[in-house]
């Protein structure tokens, strides 16, 4: 009998961190749906209601990201002393009340500033998310491939809803993100103490780092050289993720611009199709392969599909099978960093980690630029370029790797 009466405690903890995992992952596809039925329109809201410059509009739009990567470290410390679920409600309702606000305001300065301000609830959502999906997650990582799929249905059912109601009237556009992140909110009020009750574990172990001061506790972290390397590789790989919807669009556009919008369009939906196909394949290949050897096989698919896209300059079939080895290093590569900082960070400290690891998304900012550049130059040495660059981010991942290594033969 006691041995029975022992399993029961470990029953109840699975099924609520199996709860909490249903949760997290149904939430996530809600924000995801809401960020990308107003995201990609953005620009063009600004375009058709105010007189700013493209160059202008860019900016304001990346500066979304650009806030939420910056401010990350502040939204994660945050996390870890205020709550993960306090943190969420906090940035969902910024989300609501910017969102009507958007569809209810007409002065240029008060649209800038409303987009702008969205950055201040992705900084405290994002950290947030992470760390509940790594308490409640298993040692493996594998519910942010999950998180990565919520995202590629977002990347399709997003677009199609707001491009529908963009054509209906701009306000429909921001009424929709208000209302599918109000769901999520309501969601939470009514089961957020299925992610609150994971929460007091990682109080009682993270008890001592609260106590640090803000000064010390940023040292420790940039001292942290597995936490840096995992930034490093997320810079690495966003540099080269970010060229598929910014500058690869260009090069299309140069080799067929009749086509163009047409192309661009299906190859995007091509990649969030097979974004989601490919988890199983991944899944099946992981439980065979040892992580290097992953890592590696998502950079060579990632090159071998960059240098397929240069292709196109004979036939655009090329490109639609550069986007299925793209796509299979996408969904290789991108979970990683988050996977790394889940297996390193201790339960106290995992929204700090998980914060100031969004400085990777500089990345996406970084990249544009570089390959603007690099393409201004030739395709060829463009394409090239960036296969090679991908593989920057192996010795950063395999640096986490090595060190995990001696951890996983101790724990039982």
């Amino acid at each position: 009998m006691k041995p029975a009466q022992e399993s029961a405690p470990e029953d109840s903890n699975a099924k609520k961190h199996r709860e909490a995992n249903h949760l997290l992952i149904a939430g996530s596809l809600l924000n995801a749906i809401a960020f990308f039925s107003a995201s990609p329109f953005l620009t063009l809201y600004l375009k058709d209601h105010s007189q700013l410059s493209l160059a202008v509009i860019g900016g304001v739009v990346g500066s979304i990201a650009l806030i939420s990567a910056i401010g990350g470290i502040v939204g994660g410390v945050m996390v870890d002393r205020l709550g993960a679920v306090i943190c969420i409600r906090a940035g969902l309702a910024i989300y609501i009340v910017i969102y009507l606000l958007l569809a209810l305001v007409e002065a240029t300065a008060m649209i800038v500033a409303l987009i702008m301000l969205l950055g201040f609830g992705r900084l405290l959502i994002e950290p947030a998310m992470k760390k509940l999906m790594s308490l409640a997650g298993g040692d493996d990582g594998s519910i942010f491939r999950f998180r990565y799929m919520t995202l590629c249905i977002g990347a399709i059912v997003g677009p199609a809803v707001g491009g529908l109601l963009y054509l209906g009237g701009s306000v429909y556009l921001f009424v929709c993100p208000a209302a599918l992140f109000a769901a999520y909110l309501l969601l939470l009020a009514v089961r957020g103490s299925t992610l609150i009750a994971l929460e007091p574990e990682a109080a009682a172990t993270g008890e001592g780092e609260a106590k640090q001061s803000y000064a010390d506790l940023f040292r420790g972290l940039v001292r942290d050289r597995r936490l840096m390397a995992a930034i490093g590789a997320g810079m690495v790989i966003f540099l080269v993720f970010s060229q598929i919807d910014s500058i690869i669009p260009l090069f299309i556009r140069a080799e067929n611009e009749d086509r163009a919008v047409a192309i661009i369009a299906s190859l995007l939906m091509v990649n969030a199709v097979l974004g989601i196909l490919v988890q199983a394949p991944i899944a099946w290949l992981g439980k065979r392969l040892s992580e290097r050897s992953l890592v590696v096989m998502g950079c060579v698919a990632f090159a071998a599909g960059l240098i397929l896209f240069l292709g196109m300059q004979v036939s655009p079939v090329f490109l639609y099978v550069g986007i299925v080895l793209w796509t299979l290093g996408e969904a290789i590569l991108l979970p990683m960093p988050d996977i790394a900082i889940h297996k390193m960070a201790e339960d106290g400290q995992k929204g700090t980690y998980f914060g100031l690891a969004e400085l990777r998304y500089v990345g996406f900012f970084v990249g544009p630029v570089i390959g603007g550049g690099l393409l201004a130059i030739g395709a060829t040495i463009y394409f090239v370029t960036m296969a090679v660059a991908i593989f920057g981010c192996v010795p950063l991942l395999v640096r986490n790797i090595a060190r995990r290594a001696p951890i996983a033969e101790v724990v039982p």
